[in-house]
Protein backbone atom coordinates (compact mmCIF):
# COMPACT_ATOMS: atom_id res chain seq x y z
CA UNK A 1 0.00 0.00 0.00
CA UNK A 2 1.40 4.16 -0.64
CA UNK A 3 2.10 5.83 2.12
CA UNK A 4 0.12 8.10 0.51
CA UNK A 5 -3.05 6.69 1.14
CA UNK A 6 -2.81 7.45 4.59
CA UNK A 7 -2.55 5.22 8.07
CA UNK A 8 -6.08 5.04 8.05
CA UNK A 9 -6.29 2.39 5.40
CA UNK A 10 -2.97 0.54 5.98
CA UNK A 11 -3.75 -2.39 7.83
CA UNK A 12 -1.79 -3.37 10.90
CA UNK A 13 -1.87 -5.94 13.03
CA UNK A 14 -2.44 -4.41 16.19
CA UNK A 15 -5.87 -2.92 14.90
CA UNK A 16 -8.51 -4.65 16.47
CA UNK A 17 -6.14 -6.90 18.51
CA UNK A 18 -6.60 -4.92 22.05
CA UNK A 19 -6.81 -8.39 24.12
CA UNK A 20 -3.24 -9.83 22.32
CA UNK A 21 -1.27 -6.79 22.97
CA UNK A 22 -3.13 -6.41 26.52
CA UNK A 23 -1.83 -10.52 26.77
CA UNK A 24 1.55 -9.18 26.53
CA UNK A 25 1.79 -5.95 28.36
CA UNK A 26 -0.15 -6.87 31.23
CA UNK A 27 -1.27 -11.06 30.92
CA UNK A 28 -1.58 -11.76 34.73
CA UNK A 29 -3.66 -8.13 35.71
CA UNK A 30 -7.38 -8.81 36.42
CA UNK A 31 -9.34 -7.42 33.26
CA UNK A 32 -13.12 -8.25 33.68
CA UNK A 33 -15.61 -9.36 36.77
CA UNK A 34 -18.82 -9.97 36.89
CA UNK A 35 -20.07 -9.39 40.31
CA UNK A 36 -23.31 -11.68 40.46
CA UNK A 37 -21.53 -14.80 39.34
CA UNK A 38 -17.54 -13.99 40.78
CA UNK A 39 -16.75 -14.99 37.63
CA UNK A 40 -13.31 -12.66 36.49
CA UNK A 41 -10.93 -13.10 34.17
CA UNK A 42 -7.16 -11.93 33.70
CA UNK A 43 -6.00 -10.43 30.39
CA UNK A 44 -4.21 -13.37 29.50
CA UNK A 45 -7.53 -15.54 30.29
CA UNK A 46 -9.69 -12.92 28.42
CA UNK A 47 -7.52 -13.14 25.42
CA UNK A 48 -7.29 -17.01 25.38
CA UNK A 49 -10.95 -16.81 25.21
CA UNK A 50 -11.30 -14.35 22.62
CA UNK A 51 -8.88 -16.48 20.55
CA UNK A 52 -11.66 -19.65 20.93
CA UNK A 53 -14.13 -17.21 19.94
CA UNK A 54 -12.03 -15.83 16.69
CA UNK A 55 -11.56 -19.47 15.64
CA UNK A 56 -15.26 -20.61 15.92
CA UNK A 57 -16.06 -17.57 13.96
CA UNK A 58 -13.86 -18.35 11.10
CA UNK A 59 -13.53 -21.72 11.33
CA UNK A 60 -16.94 -23.47 12.27
CA UNK A 61 -19.26 -20.13 11.15
CA UNK A 62 -17.65 -19.31 8.19
CA UNK A 63 -16.97 -15.74 8.78
CA UNK A 64 -14.96 -13.81 7.58
CA UNK A 65 -13.74 -10.02 7.38
CA UNK A 66 -17.26 -7.61 6.79
CA UNK A 67 -19.53 -10.29 7.85
CA UNK A 68 -21.88 -8.80 10.43
CA UNK A 69 -22.98 -10.85 13.93
CA UNK A 70 -26.16 -9.74 15.60
CA UNK A 71 -25.30 -9.50 19.05
CA UNK A 72 -28.69 -9.74 21.52
CA UNK A 73 -27.31 -9.87 25.16
CA UNK A 74 -27.90 -8.37 28.27
CA UNK A 75 -24.17 -6.90 30.14
CA UNK A 76 -22.59 -9.88 29.97
CA UNK A 77 -18.99 -11.03 29.54
CA UNK A 78 -19.13 -12.89 26.69
CA UNK A 79 -20.25 -10.30 24.60
CA UNK A 80 -16.73 -8.27 25.63
CA UNK A 81 -15.18 -11.81 24.78
CA UNK A 82 -17.06 -11.75 21.77
CA UNK A 83 -16.08 -8.48 20.62
CA UNK A 84 -12.44 -8.62 20.65
CA UNK A 85 -12.47 -11.89 18.76
CA UNK A 86 -14.16 -10.38 15.94
CA UNK A 87 -11.73 -7.73 15.98
CA UNK A 88 -9.28 -10.41 15.52
CA UNK A 89 -10.53 -11.27 12.01
CA UNK A 90 -12.60 -8.00 10.63
CA UNK A 91 -15.77 -9.16 11.75
CA UNK A 92 -18.30 -6.84 12.80
CA UNK A 93 -20.53 -6.95 16.18
CA UNK A 94 -23.98 -5.24 16.02
CA UNK A 95 -26.14 -5.25 19.07
CA UNK A 96 -29.65 -5.10 19.09
CA UNK A 97 -31.30 -3.54 21.84
CA UNK A 98 -33.89 -6.49 24.01
CA UNK A 99 -36.12 -3.40 25.21
CA UNK A 100 -37.47 -3.02 21.74
CA UNK A 101 -40.41 -4.60 20.78
CA UNK A 102 -40.69 -8.11 18.13
CA UNK A 103 -41.36 -5.63 15.24
CA UNK A 104 -38.89 -2.53 16.14
CA UNK A 105 -35.81 -4.93 16.42
CA UNK A 106 -37.34 -7.67 13.57
CA UNK A 107 -36.73 -4.30 11.39
CA UNK A 108 -33.06 -3.74 12.35
CA UNK A 109 -31.82 -7.03 12.39
CA UNK A 110 -33.11 -7.62 8.76
CA UNK A 111 -31.42 -4.04 7.73
CA UNK A 112 -28.47 -5.09 9.24
CA UNK A 113 -28.33 -8.69 7.03
CA UNK A 114 -26.09 -10.37 9.70
CA UNK A 115 -24.54 -13.89 9.07
CA UNK A 116 -25.14 -15.06 12.18
CA UNK A 117 -26.80 -14.34 15.60
CA UNK A 118 -25.10 -14.25 19.03
CA UNK A 119 -27.94 -14.51 21.56
CA UNK A 120 -27.83 -14.31 25.07
CA UNK A 121 -29.51 -17.88 26.52
CA UNK A 122 -31.53 -15.48 28.88
CA UNK A 123 -33.01 -13.68 26.01
CA UNK A 124 -33.81 -16.30 23.99
CA UNK A 125 -37.94 -16.10 24.10
CA UNK A 126 -37.29 -12.66 22.97
CA UNK A 127 -34.83 -13.37 20.14
CA UNK A 128 -37.14 -16.27 19.17
CA UNK A 129 -40.34 -13.76 18.67
CA UNK A 130 -38.36 -11.38 15.72
CA UNK A 131 -39.15 -12.67 12.07
CA UNK A 132 -37.52 -12.04 8.61
CA UNK A 133 -33.74 -12.53 8.28
CA UNK A 134 -33.52 -13.38 12.11
CA UNK A 135 -35.23 -16.79 11.38
CA UNK A 136 -33.40 -17.25 8.27
CA UNK A 137 -29.75 -16.75 10.21
CA UNK A 138 -27.85 -19.27 11.97
CA UNK A 139 -27.94 -18.62 15.97
CA UNK A 140 -25.84 -19.44 18.74
CA UNK A 141 -26.61 -19.51 22.56
CA UNK A 142 -24.23 -18.51 25.37
CA UNK A 143 -24.67 -17.81 28.84
CA UNK A 144 -25.10 -21.61 29.99
CA UNK A 145 -22.07 -23.72 31.55
CA UNK A 146 -22.75 -26.75 29.07
CA UNK A 147 -24.65 -25.17 26.73
CA UNK A 148 -24.37 -24.60 22.59
CA UNK A 149 -21.65 -21.62 23.40
CA UNK A 150 -19.40 -23.60 25.82
CA UNK A 151 -19.46 -27.08 23.90
CA UNK A 152 -18.82 -25.25 20.44
CA UNK A 153 -15.42 -23.31 21.99
CA UNK A 154 -14.72 -26.60 23.69
CA UNK A 155 -13.66 -28.09 19.96
CA UNK A 156 -11.21 -24.90 19.50
CA UNK A 157 -7.46 -24.54 19.88
CA UNK A 158 -6.61 -21.97 21.83
CA UNK A 159 -3.81 -20.47 19.16
CA UNK A 160 -3.05 -17.34 18.19
CA UNK A 161 -4.98 -15.43 15.61
CA UNK A 162 -5.28 -12.22 14.24
CA UNK A 163 -5.72 -10.59 11.00
CA UNK A 164 -4.30 -7.31 9.90
CA UNK A 165 -6.99 -4.77 9.87
CA UNK A 166 -6.85 -1.30 8.71
CA UNK A 167 -8.23 1.51 11.38
CA UNK A 168 -10.84 2.82 9.18
CA UNK A 169 -12.44 -0.90 8.54
CA UNK A 170 -15.53 -1.06 10.62
CA UNK A 171 -15.58 -2.70 14.28
CA UNK A 172 -19.30 -1.88 15.23
CA UNK A 173 -22.87 -1.41 13.64
CA UNK A 174 -24.72 0.60 16.71
CA UNK A 175 -28.58 1.71 16.55
CA UNK A 176 -30.14 4.94 17.96
CA UNK A 177 -32.65 6.60 17.79
CA UNK A 178 -32.24 8.73 15.67
CA UNK A 179 -34.86 12.66 15.21
CA UNK A 180 -37.43 10.73 12.67
CA UNK A 181 -38.53 7.74 14.56
CA UNK A 182 -36.51 5.29 12.07
CA UNK A 183 -33.89 4.65 13.85
CA UNK A 184 -30.14 4.94 12.78
CA UNK A 185 -27.54 2.71 12.42
CA UNK A 186 -23.80 4.23 13.17
CA UNK A 187 -21.05 2.73 11.43
CA UNK A 188 -17.87 2.63 14.45
CA UNK A 189 -14.37 2.43 12.67
CA UNK A 190 -11.33 0.55 14.60
CA UNK A 191 -10.10 4.23 14.32
CA UNK A 192 -13.25 5.91 16.04
CA UNK A 193 -12.80 3.71 19.24
CA UNK A 194 -8.98 3.71 19.11
CA UNK A 195 -9.04 7.57 19.17
CA UNK A 196 -12.19 7.40 21.55
CA UNK A 197 -10.12 5.74 24.05
CA UNK A 198 -6.80 7.73 24.03
CA UNK A 199 -9.44 10.89 24.56
CA UNK A 200 -10.61 9.13 27.71
CA UNK A 201 -6.74 8.54 28.43
CA UNK A 202 -5.91 12.06 28.37
CA UNK A 203 -8.57 13.48 30.10
CA UNK A 204 -7.84 11.34 32.93
CA UNK A 205 -4.06 12.04 33.67
CA UNK A 206 -3.13 8.63 32.79
CA UNK A 207 -5.36 7.33 35.44
CA UNK A 208 -7.53 4.67 33.56
CA UNK A 209 -4.98 1.72 34.20
CA UNK A 210 -5.97 2.28 37.94
CA UNK A 211 -9.43 2.73 37.31
CA UNK A 212 -12.01 -0.28 38.48
CA UNK A 213 -14.95 0.85 36.60
CA UNK A 214 -18.19 -0.51 37.46
CA UNK A 215 -20.09 -0.76 34.00
CA UNK A 216 -23.74 -0.03 34.11
CA UNK A 217 -24.36 1.45 30.20
CA UNK A 218 -26.10 -1.48 28.48
CA UNK A 219 -24.04 -2.75 25.51
CA UNK A 220 -26.60 -2.16 22.70
CA UNK A 221 -25.39 1.51 23.18
CA UNK A 222 -22.66 2.95 22.35
CA UNK A 223 -22.12 4.32 25.74
CA UNK A 224 -21.47 0.69 27.40
CA UNK A 225 -18.74 0.57 24.64
CA UNK A 226 -17.43 3.65 25.32
CA UNK A 227 -16.94 2.58 29.02
CA UNK A 228 -15.46 -0.86 28.72
CA UNK A 229 -12.86 -0.29 25.80
CA UNK A 230 -10.82 2.35 27.19
CA UNK A 231 -10.59 0.86 30.63
CA UNK A 232 -9.28 -2.03 28.54
CA UNK A 233 -6.90 -0.22 26.30
CA UNK A 234 -5.29 1.16 29.27
CA UNK A 235 -5.51 -1.86 31.31
CA UNK A 236 -7.69 -0.67 33.88
CA UNK A 237 -10.43 -3.57 35.64
CA UNK A 238 -13.86 -3.77 34.30
CA UNK A 239 -16.78 -4.79 36.98
CA UNK A 240 -19.68 -5.75 35.01
CA UNK A 241 -23.22 -6.85 36.54
CA UNK A 242 -25.56 -8.49 33.94
CA UNK A 243 -27.89 -6.04 34.91
CA UNK A 244 -28.82 -2.40 36.81
CA UNK A 245 -30.39 -3.31 40.24
CA UNK A 246 -29.62 -0.82 43.01
CA UNK A 247 -28.85 -3.07 46.26
CA UNK A 248 -26.59 -4.84 44.47
CA UNK A 249 -25.16 -2.17 42.23
CA UNK A 250 -23.99 -0.73 46.09
CA UNK A 251 -22.92 -3.90 47.38
CA UNK A 252 -20.54 -4.40 44.38
CA UNK A 253 -19.12 -0.62 44.64
CA UNK A 254 -17.83 -2.21 48.40
CA UNK A 255 -16.82 -5.04 47.85
CA UNK A 256 -14.89 -4.85 44.06
CA UNK A 257 -13.54 -1.32 45.28
CA UNK A 258 -15.06 0.41 42.50
CA UNK A 259 -13.78 3.65 41.94
CA UNK A 260 -16.00 5.49 39.37
CA UNK A 261 -18.95 4.83 36.85
CA UNK A 262 -20.67 6.44 34.94
CA UNK A 263 -24.70 6.50 35.24
CA UNK A 264 -27.99 8.44 33.60
CA UNK A 265 -29.53 10.52 36.57
CA UNK A 266 -32.53 7.99 36.78
CA UNK A 267 -29.50 5.64 38.16
CA UNK A 268 -28.03 7.69 40.43
CA UNK A 269 -32.10 8.45 42.03
CA UNK A 270 -32.24 4.71 41.96
CA UNK A 271 -29.29 4.21 44.07
CA UNK A 272 -29.68 7.33 46.41
CA UNK A 273 -33.67 5.79 47.16
CA UNK A 274 -32.29 2.13 47.81
CA UNK A 275 -33.01 1.64 51.35
CA UNK A 276 -29.57 0.49 52.10
CA UNK A 277 -27.76 3.91 50.55
CA UNK A 278 -26.96 4.98 53.66
CA UNK A 279 -25.12 1.65 55.16
CA UNK A 280 -22.87 1.28 52.25
CA UNK A 281 -19.61 2.78 53.25
CA UNK A 282 -18.66 3.68 49.69
CA UNK A 283 -15.06 4.64 50.23
CA UNK A 284 -13.69 3.37 47.21
CA UNK A 285 -15.56 5.62 44.99
CA UNK A 286 -14.11 9.00 43.91
CA UNK A 287 -16.40 10.10 40.91
CA UNK A 288 -19.27 9.70 39.03
CA UNK A 289 -19.56 10.88 35.55
CA UNK A 290 -23.43 11.25 34.20
CA UNK A 291 -24.26 11.57 30.50
CA UNK A 292 -27.50 10.42 28.52
CA UNK A 293 -28.92 14.20 29.16
CA UNK A 294 -28.57 16.72 31.91
CA UNK A 295 -28.40 15.59 35.69
CA UNK A 296 -29.98 17.74 38.24
CA UNK A 297 -27.97 19.30 41.19
CA UNK A 298 -30.75 17.56 43.47
CA UNK A 299 -29.69 13.97 41.91
CA UNK A 300 -26.37 14.78 42.56
CA UNK A 301 -26.62 16.18 46.05
CA UNK A 302 -26.73 12.50 48.18
CA UNK A 303 -23.28 11.51 46.62
CA UNK A 304 -21.71 14.89 46.41
CA UNK A 305 -22.33 15.01 50.79
CA UNK A 306 -20.37 11.93 50.56
CA UNK A 307 -17.45 13.70 49.22
CA UNK A 308 -17.94 11.66 45.65
CA UNK A 309 -17.25 13.67 42.83
CA UNK A 310 -20.06 14.16 40.46
CA UNK A 311 -19.39 15.65 36.83
CA UNK A 312 -21.60 15.51 33.53
CA UNK A 313 -20.64 14.78 30.14
CA UNK A 314 -21.71 14.72 26.59
CA UNK A 315 -21.06 13.10 23.79
CA UNK A 316 -22.75 12.02 20.27
CA UNK A 317 -22.64 8.47 18.48
CA UNK A 318 -21.96 10.17 15.31
CA UNK A 319 -19.08 12.31 16.69
CA UNK A 320 -17.65 10.52 19.47
CA UNK A 321 -18.84 9.46 21.52
CA UNK A 322 -17.30 11.25 24.33
CA UNK A 323 -16.95 15.07 23.12
CA UNK A 324 -16.88 16.49 26.03
CA UNK A 325 -16.66 16.35 30.43
CA UNK A 326 -16.13 18.60 33.59
CA UNK A 327 -13.16 17.20 34.60
CA UNK A 328 -11.77 19.76 36.83
CA UNK A 329 -12.20 20.04 40.75
CA UNK A 330 -12.85 17.46 43.70
CA UNK A 331 -16.58 17.39 44.87
CA UNK A 332 -15.64 19.86 47.68
CA UNK A 333 -14.06 22.80 45.08
CA UNK A 334 -16.74 22.48 42.35
CA UNK A 335 -19.47 24.97 42.05
CA UNK A 336 -23.50 24.25 41.18
CA UNK A 337 -22.74 26.21 37.96
CA UNK A 338 -19.48 23.94 37.11
CA UNK A 339 -21.74 21.29 37.91
CA UNK A 340 -24.79 22.27 35.18
CA UNK A 341 -21.91 22.89 32.65
CA UNK A 342 -20.62 19.79 30.36
CA UNK A 343 -17.15 21.14 30.48
CA UNK A 344 -14.64 21.50 28.13
CA UNK A 345 -13.90 19.70 24.93
CA UNK A 346 -11.60 16.47 24.92
CA UNK A 347 -8.01 16.73 23.89
CA UNK A 348 -8.82 16.47 20.18
CA UNK A 349 -12.36 17.43 19.59
CA UNK A 350 -13.10 20.78 18.15
CA UNK A 351 -16.15 22.17 18.61
CA UNK A 352 -17.93 25.35 17.72
CA UNK A 353 -21.74 26.83 18.56
CA UNK A 354 -23.36 28.36 15.54
CA UNK A 355 -26.58 29.77 14.14
CA UNK A 356 -27.47 26.59 13.07
CA UNK A 357 -28.52 28.20 9.38
CA UNK A 358 -25.82 30.65 8.36
CA UNK A 359 -23.07 28.74 10.26
CA UNK A 360 -21.94 32.18 11.96
CA UNK A 361 -20.61 31.77 15.64
CA UNK A 362 -22.55 33.19 18.33
CA UNK A 363 -22.26 35.50 21.00
CA UNK A 364 -21.09 34.31 24.96
CA UNK A 365 -24.07 33.12 26.58
CA UNK A 366 -26.20 32.57 23.43
CA UNK A 367 -27.50 29.43 22.55
CA UNK A 368 -26.92 27.86 19.09
CA UNK A 369 -26.21 24.61 17.75
CA UNK A 370 -23.23 22.52 19.03
CA UNK A 371 -21.19 21.02 16.04
CA UNK A 372 -18.06 18.85 16.26
CA UNK A 373 -15.12 17.57 15.13
CA UNK A 374 -12.29 14.96 15.96
CA UNK A 375 -10.79 12.00 14.45
CA UNK A 376 -13.33 10.16 16.18
CA UNK A 377 -16.07 10.80 13.75
CA UNK A 378 -18.20 7.92 12.35
CA UNK A 379 -18.52 7.06 9.12
CA UNK A 380 -22.08 7.59 8.36
CA UNK A 381 -25.26 5.87 8.99
CA UNK A 382 -25.85 1.83 7.34
CA UNK A 383 -28.21 2.23 4.23
CA UNK A 384 -28.94 5.72 4.76
CA UNK A 385 -26.77 8.14 2.64
CA UNK A 386 -29.37 11.10 2.53
CA UNK A 387 -29.17 11.02 6.87
CA UNK A 388 -25.54 10.60 6.88
CA UNK A 389 -25.09 13.63 4.20
CA UNK A 390 -27.66 15.72 6.46
CA UNK A 391 -25.62 14.85 9.75
CA UNK A 392 -22.40 16.92 8.29
CA UNK A 393 -22.22 20.62 7.08
CA UNK A 394 -20.39 21.46 3.92
CA UNK A 395 -17.65 22.77 5.80
CA UNK A 396 -17.25 19.37 7.61
CA UNK A 397 -18.53 19.48 11.48
CA UNK A 398 -20.84 17.13 12.38
CA UNK A 399 -24.33 18.47 13.20
CA UNK A 400 -25.41 17.46 16.65
CA UNK A 401 -28.96 18.91 16.61
CA UNK A 402 -28.86 20.11 20.43
CA UNK A 403 -28.84 23.68 21.31
CA UNK A 404 -25.43 24.73 23.53
CA UNK A 405 -24.21 27.98 25.05
CA UNK A 406 -20.61 28.98 26.18
CA UNK A 407 -20.16 31.18 28.92
CA UNK A 408 -17.12 33.48 30.06
CA UNK A 409 -15.40 30.86 31.52
CA UNK A 410 -15.45 28.75 28.35
CA UNK A 411 -18.18 26.39 30.17
CA UNK A 412 -20.55 24.60 27.98
CA UNK A 413 -23.87 24.12 28.50
CA UNK A 414 -26.51 22.25 26.67
CA UNK A 415 -29.74 23.99 26.95
CA UNK A 416 -31.90 21.54 24.78
CA UNK A 417 -32.75 19.68 21.20
CA UNK A 418 -33.56 21.40 18.26
CA UNK A 419 -35.79 18.58 17.06
CA UNK A 420 -38.18 16.64 18.09
CA UNK A 421 -36.30 14.09 19.94
CA UNK A 422 -36.98 13.52 23.93
CA UNK A 423 -34.05 12.12 25.89
CA UNK A 424 -35.81 10.14 28.89
CA UNK A 425 -33.21 8.04 31.03
CA UNK A 426 -30.64 8.14 28.52
CA UNK A 427 -33.27 6.72 25.88
CA UNK A 428 -33.85 8.90 22.41
CA UNK A 429 -37.94 8.85 21.81
CA UNK A 430 -38.95 10.24 18.31
CA UNK A 431 -41.83 12.14 18.68
CA UNK A 432 -43.42 11.71 15.60
CA UNK A 433 -42.96 7.25 15.53
CA UNK A 434 -45.20 7.47 18.90
CA UNK A 435 -47.49 9.76 16.96
CA UNK A 436 -47.67 7.49 13.86
CA UNK A 437 -48.25 4.26 16.13
CA UNK A 438 -51.04 6.26 18.22
CA UNK A 439 -52.15 6.97 14.66
CA UNK A 440 -52.89 3.50 14.08
CA UNK A 441 -55.72 3.30 17.15
CA UNK A 442 -59.16 3.39 15.29
CA UNK A 443 -60.08 5.78 18.26
CA UNK A 444 -57.50 8.40 17.38
CA UNK A 445 -57.54 11.01 14.00
CA UNK A 446 -54.59 13.02 15.28
CA UNK A 447 -52.01 13.04 17.62
CA UNK A 448 -49.16 15.40 19.07
CA UNK A 449 -46.36 14.21 21.10
CA UNK A 450 -44.19 16.61 23.30
CA UNK A 451 -41.56 16.13 26.20
CA UNK A 452 -41.83 17.66 29.59
CA UNK A 453 -39.24 18.06 32.68
CA UNK A 454 -39.32 15.10 34.50
CA UNK A 455 -37.47 14.59 37.89
CA UNK A 456 -36.77 10.73 37.65
CA UNK A 457 -36.36 10.11 34.07
CA UNK A 458 -35.24 13.73 32.80
CA UNK A 459 -38.14 14.67 30.42
CA UNK A 460 -40.86 11.96 29.46
CA UNK A 461 -43.31 12.23 26.57
CA UNK A 462 -46.69 13.46 26.79
CA UNK A 463 -49.55 12.73 24.35
CA UNK A 464 -52.42 14.80 23.22
CA UNK A 465 -55.04 12.79 20.83
CA UNK A 466 -58.11 14.06 18.95
CA UNK A 467 -60.50 11.50 17.43
CA UNK A 468 -64.26 11.83 16.00
CA UNK A 469 -65.35 10.78 19.21
CA UNK A 470 -64.63 10.13 22.73
CA UNK A 471 -61.01 9.09 22.95
CA UNK A 472 -60.84 5.82 24.97
CA UNK A 473 -56.96 7.16 26.40
CA UNK A 474 -56.78 4.60 28.98
CA UNK A 475 -57.60 1.63 26.56
CA UNK A 476 -55.11 3.90 23.93
CA UNK A 477 -52.44 3.63 26.03
CA UNK A 478 -53.14 -0.39 27.05
CA UNK A 479 -53.16 -0.86 23.34
CA UNK A 480 -49.37 0.32 23.21
CA UNK A 481 -47.74 -2.71 24.33
CA UNK A 482 -46.46 -4.83 21.78
CA UNK A 483 -46.33 -2.17 19.65
CA UNK A 484 -43.78 0.06 21.14
CA UNK A 485 -41.39 -0.27 23.68
CA UNK A 486 -42.04 0.88 26.67
CA UNK A 487 -39.56 3.02 27.16
CA UNK A 488 -41.23 4.94 24.30
CA UNK A 489 -45.10 4.82 25.92
CA UNK A 490 -46.75 8.69 26.85
CA UNK A 491 -46.71 9.07 30.56
CA UNK A 492 -50.04 11.26 29.92
CA UNK A 493 -52.51 10.48 27.08
CA UNK A 494 -55.19 12.80 27.06
CA UNK A 495 -57.88 13.94 24.69
CA UNK A 496 -57.96 17.16 23.39
CA UNK A 497 -60.45 18.93 21.19
CA UNK A 498 -57.68 20.24 19.07
CA UNK A 499 -54.06 20.12 18.36
CA UNK A 500 -52.05 23.57 18.13
CA UNK A 501 -50.81 24.32 14.78
CA UNK A 502 -48.70 26.65 13.28
CA UNK A 503 -49.41 28.79 10.70
CA UNK A 504 -48.54 26.84 7.91
CA UNK A 505 -50.70 24.12 9.66
CA UNK A 506 -47.87 22.16 11.20
CA UNK A 507 -48.10 20.08 14.98
CA UNK A 508 -46.82 23.00 17.28
CA UNK A 509 -45.00 21.45 19.87
CA UNK A 510 -43.94 24.56 21.35
CA UNK A 511 -47.48 25.91 22.17
CA UNK A 512 -48.24 22.61 23.01
CA UNK A 513 -45.49 22.43 25.82
CA UNK A 514 -46.76 26.08 27.07
CA UNK A 515 -50.54 25.29 27.04
CA UNK A 516 -49.35 22.07 29.06
CA UNK A 517 -47.27 24.14 31.64
CA UNK A 518 -50.18 26.72 31.96
CA UNK A 519 -53.12 23.97 32.61
CA UNK A 520 -51.10 21.42 34.67
CA UNK A 521 -47.81 22.46 36.41
CA UNK A 522 -45.73 19.68 38.11
CA UNK A 523 -48.26 16.72 36.53
CA UNK A 524 -45.33 14.24 36.27
CA UNK A 525 -43.70 15.11 39.46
Amino acid sequence: MNMDEGMDRRPMSWVGDWSGRRRALTPERTALIDPGSGRRLSYQQLDDRARLWARWMRDEAGLDGGDTVVLITRNRLEAVELFLAAGKIGVIIAPVSHRLTAGEATALVDRLDPAWLVVDEALADFAATLEGRAQQRPWLRFGAASGPAEQALARQRSEPVNRPLALADPCLRVHTGGSTGLPKICEVSHRQMVWNAVELMVAADGALAQRRELVLFPLFHIGGWNTVLPILYAGGCVVMPDAFDPPAVLRAIDEQRINHFGAVEAMLQALAASPGFADHPLTSLEAITTAGAACSESSMTPFLERGITVRQSYGLTEAGPSNFVNADGRADEMTATDRASIGTAFFHTDYRIVDPERLTPVAVDTPGELQLRSPHDFDGYLDDPAATAARWTPDGWIRSGDLAREDAAGRVFIVGRMDNVIVSGGENIAAEEVESTLLQHPAVTAALVFGVPDPHWGARPVAWVTGPGRVPTDEVGEWLHGRLARFKHPALIEAVGELPRTGAGKLDRQAARHQYDQQTPGALS
